[in-house]
């Protein structure tokens, strides 16, 4: 298929420039945009679409259904992106795309515009080559990811006649590395939570108090402190109960994955040394391990200079991933459980799950994770290989649970694309050869049935 590369960058820059940010609320008419952008594009290709609106932001739905007796696929992505926050590291501004090198550098450029954009296009040159396709598809595109995704999964949930489909397409993982097909067969699930400590009904001097009054931050830190120890071992009861280990099959293939650990660490991550479980492999504790990571304490004073105040009140965000066989709710009771326990005399600590999704794991076996594979294959010209992410997608729980379908995770990012990071990137040779393998996908999956 011939790709026009100078056309095809320019319409993803101008649906980069929409600044989507679904988690806040100024940002409500970007939305829209950004959906109207989409339907639109799906219009442009030659399919009928639509917006669902509904309690949150739209759905975009597209479908083109002329290939009777042949599969269906449901392809799925998101137009909402996450706060360019802290401007200040980035190096062109987030929501005016440029180009530098290989790449194009933008806020959802790979998180998930880009890959989104792509399942458009490949399917848009098919039409525009053969006038038809080789399956049916349909398209549910949301704009909630980042915030949790209630409306897309109100709507899967249900289980409208429209969504009938074999298999969903998600682009919205990553490359193992540069050149190298790969498919996620795994994901882990979340639980993010928010726990609001709080003690006396109003500030305190702490001269005048301290020694006797409730300091909340200090119940956070402990709180903290009692979920984890310090080799990254989590300490909440039962929390370990439902975690299969990965089979040796797997594990052997991690193993030979091309792999530079001093470089993942300190040009990737930017960190000094790895932490986490000592007698647990990397790839294990970031694919097939839970986690409970902290992602912000609020309280008290914070601004320049001194003010000798106990707070009263503080809060912490706190999130677990999942893996299989973990369940969502299950897990954060027993967080709950463990927070009420490690709760010091004095404050009140209250845990607020704010969104869920659960954890999912594929059989490569199958037939549409097989097809995917041999197009990764022919186009690429390398073996595709099999991977976890420790990333959430969780409407691939909803798609399985409430669909019945398998979720093809065929995505075309890579590691250092700065996700949810300021210098967010897409690598444009993964985007033009991302529309050739979804195509070449289709038109396997057309030949197989």
């Amino acid at each position: 298929m011939t790709l026009d590369r100078p056309k095809l960058l320019e319409g993803l820059k101008t649906f980069l420039r929409i600044p989507s940010v679904s988690t806040l609320s100024e940002h409500k008419p970007d939305i829209q945009r950004a959906a109207e952008f989409v339907r639109d594009e799906l219009r442009s290709a030659g399919l009928a679409a639509e917006l669902i609106e509904g309690e949150g932001n739209p759905l975009v739905y597209g479908e083109w259904l002329g290939a009777p007796g042949k599969p269906t696929i449901l392809f799925y992505g998101h137009y909402d992106v996450q706060p360019p926050d802290p401007l200040d590291e980035w190096k062109s501004p987030p929501f005016e795309p440029e180009v530098r090198g290989d790449d194009l550098f933008a806020r959802g450029s790979a998180d998930d515009k880009g890959q989104v954009y792509l399942q458009i296009k490949a399917v848009d040159g098919l039409l525009r080559r053969d006038g038809n396709l080789p399956v049916n598809v349909r398209f549910l595109v949301e704009g909630e990811e980042e915030t949790g995704g209630e409306h897309i999964e109100a709507y899967v949930k249900s289980k409208p006649p429209r969504l009938h489909a074999d298999a969903a397409v998600i682009c919205d993982t990553e490359m193992f590395a540069p050149g190298l097909p790969t498919i996620c067969i795994g994901l882990r699930g979340m639980a993010y939570c928010e726990l609001l400590v709080e003690g006396a009904n109003h500030d305190l001097h702490s001269g005048v108090y301290g020694g006797a009054a409730p300091n909340p931050i200090q119940a956070v830190a402990e709180i903290l402190c009692a979920l984890k120890d310090r080799q990254g071992r989590i300490l909440i009861p039962g929390f370990y109960d439902r975690v299969q280990p990965p089979s040796p099959k797997e594990r052997d293939a991690w193993a030979s994955l091309p792999f530079d650990e001093k470089e993942y660490t300190e040009v990737e991550m930017g960190a000094r040394e790895l932490v986490g479980e000592p007698d647990v492999p990397l790839f294990e504790r970031l694919w097939a391990r839970p986690t409970v990571e902290v992602h912000g304490i609020r309280g008290g004073f914070t601004g320049e200079g001194a003010k000798t105040v106990i707070p009263a009140r503080a809060t912490a965000k706190i999130s677990m991933r999942l893996v299989a066989d973990q369940r969502p709710d299950e897990a954060a009771a027993q967080l709950r459980a463990a927070v009420r326990a490690a709760t010091p005399k004095g404050v009140t600590a209250e845990l607020k799950v704010l969104h869920t999704g659960a954890p999912s794991l594929t059989n490569p076996d199958n037939p549409y994770i097989r097809a995917a594979a041999e197009a990764l294959k022919q186009t690429f010209g390398k073996e595709t290989v099999y991977i976890r992410s420790g990333g959430s997608i969780p409407i691939v729980g909803v798609f399985d649970e409430y669909l019945g379908i398998p979720s093809v995770m065929m995505g075309f990012g890579l590691p250092d694309d700065n996700l949810h990071a300021p210098n967010e990137k897409f690598h444009l040779p993964n985007f033009y050869s991302g529309i050739e393998a979804i195509a070449r996908y289709l038109e396997i999956l057309g030949e197989s049935y």
